[in-house]
């Protein structure tokens, strides 16, 4: 008797002990699982707009030519920096004997008082300076100082030649050969070694400003004749050529006449806009007709693009990520109008050399025409897929890349394409225009590097990341 319940219990099974085992396989597998789900920060699309980032360094191109001085000797100027003159008016002397110079330096040190014209004229000059003054651009103080003294020159200069015109008319056409401007327009006394550049020739050495060489004509200098001896600008009608990127000509191709702000001044103006493209660089030219005069001495302007904000779907650039998919005819599908995912007969052969067909079931990411894209996980390269209800047959091979984000609104990566319409340093604006785009109020993943497809994720902080 006492064998046969020994014999017994041995087949008795302890229930604490399968409820303790159950557990432990239960936290065996929660374990399991969570080595498996990569948490990541995620963020929530919303609608947005962006400015595009588009300040520029340009080019100026303008009509203009170079006067060269008629004779040897000390060169005097009367007309001021970026002042307007008149065909055949008085721009410079040459004074060969120095006579004239020696009078300018005395006349400078000797005429302290200035004419009730001249103090007009220089607190004009002040005031202008001071009504527009920023603290945000203190450089241009050392601009109005150049100004200054360059009025202040010309002044003395022009106080020099009355006194020589009034010792003898016969004295002073000997002593003094003087200098007129061939034609109406703004004088500017330098040059550079871009002079007679044209939009056509701009190519990226042209923005090398470590090759730029520019030279300035002094008021006073030794010159010899055919020597530069001022810079005539003589239309308003003028350019700016900047290197043109591709979200920026994207946003301009549309555009016939673009508002731009140039920041040395603040002052804004409606240009004429162009794209061209020289030596497979792209630039967009700015056609002026005003504002000349300001920027007449300077060949580099800096500029800014007033463009209408962008508006779309906003999500951050380190969400987007590229991926390569194969590209196959959608009459080789099961069923050509699928949307979501569709089928393929696969020809494989089975035991024995047949020749046979498996179905392939596949999701579809985009459809273009009447082609669909799929994950390239899913065929390999050569594998060869029949049409149905005939023997035709696709090999695939074909590949395109397509821009998307990473969605986790089903606990898994999922990657949807997107379409940018618009970037700038940290976010890109799409457009949600198919079924296959993302939409508004998903989730994405926040850094797109980080995750592989049909990873498992979770996210805490959802929503922590959306833009404000």
């Amino acid at each position: 008797m006492s064998e046969h319940n020994q014999s017994e219990k041995k087949h008795y099974i302890n229930a604490g002990s399968l409820i303790f085992g159950a557990i432990l396989i239960y936290l065996i597998l929660i374990i399991y699982s969570g080595m498996h789900v990569t948490q990541l920060a995620g963020y929530e699309v919303t609608e947005g707009s962006l400015a595009v980032d588009s300040t520029y360094r340009g080019v100026a191109i303008r009509v203009e030519q170079m006067v060269s001085a008629n004779n040897n000797g000390y060169i005097n100027y009367y007309a001021g920096e970026d002042e307007h003159v008149s065909k055949g008016g008085l721009v410079y002397s040459i004074d060969e004997s120095g006579v004239l110079s020696e009078m300018i330096k005395d006349s400078a040190a000797v005429n302290a008082v200035l004419s009730d014209e001249a103090l007009y004229e220089l607190r004009s000059e002040l005031y202008g300076f001071s009504s527009t003054y920023s603290d945000n651009d203190f450089y241009d103080v050392y601009r109005m100082q150049d100004s200054i003294k360059g009025t202040v020159r010309k002044l003395a200069n022009q106080s020099a030649l009355e006194d020589l015109r009034s010792i003898s008319s016969n004295a002073y056409g000997d002593l003094v050969d003087m200098g007129y401007s061939p034609d109406s327009g703004i004088v500017v006394y330098n040059y550079d070694n871009l002079d007679g550049i044209t939009a056509s020739t701009v190519t990226e050495e042209t923005f090398d400003e470590g090759a730029y060489e520019k030279t300035q004509l002094v008021d006073g200098d030794l010159v010899s004749g055919g020597d530069p001896a001022f810079r005539l600008v003589t239309s308003e009608n003028w350019q700016v050529v900047f290197p043109l990127d591709e979200t920026t000509a994207n946003a301009i191709s549309s555009n016939s006449v673009i508002r731009t702000r140039f920041l040395k001044n603040d002052y804004e103006s409606l240009a004429k806009v162009e794209i061209i493209t020289n030596e497979d660089r792209n630039y967009g030219v700015l056609y002026f007709s005003d504002s000349m005069m300001a920027f007449a001495a300077d060949r580099f302007v800096d500029i800014e693009l007033i463009l209408d904000e962008v508006k779309g779907l906003k999500v951050p650039n380190s969400a987007i990520v590229n991926r390569e998919f194969y590209v196959i005819p959608s009459e080789f599908a099961t069923d050509s109008s699928a949307k979501d995912s569709a089928g393929f007969l696969r020809k494989i052969y089975v035991e024995g050399g047949t020749e046979s067909t498996e179905y392939v079931n596949a999701d579809i990411y985009n459809r273009v025409d009447n082609r669909l894209y799929i994950d390239s996980s899913v065929f390999a390269n050569g594998d060869v897929l029949v049409k149905p209800d005939s023997s035709e047959t696709y090999t695939v091979g074909d590949k395109e890349v397509l821009s998307g984000v990473y969605n986790m609104n089903k606990g898994y990566a999922d990657f949807t394409k997107i379409n940018v319409i618009n970037s700038n340093k940290e976010y890109s604006i799409v457009d949600s225009e198919s079924m296959y785009d993302l939409q508004v109020y998903d989730y994405i993943v926040l850094d797109g590097d980080g995750v592989n497809d049909s990873d498992f994720v979770t996210d805490t902080d959802i929503g922590k990341d959306k833009e404000k």
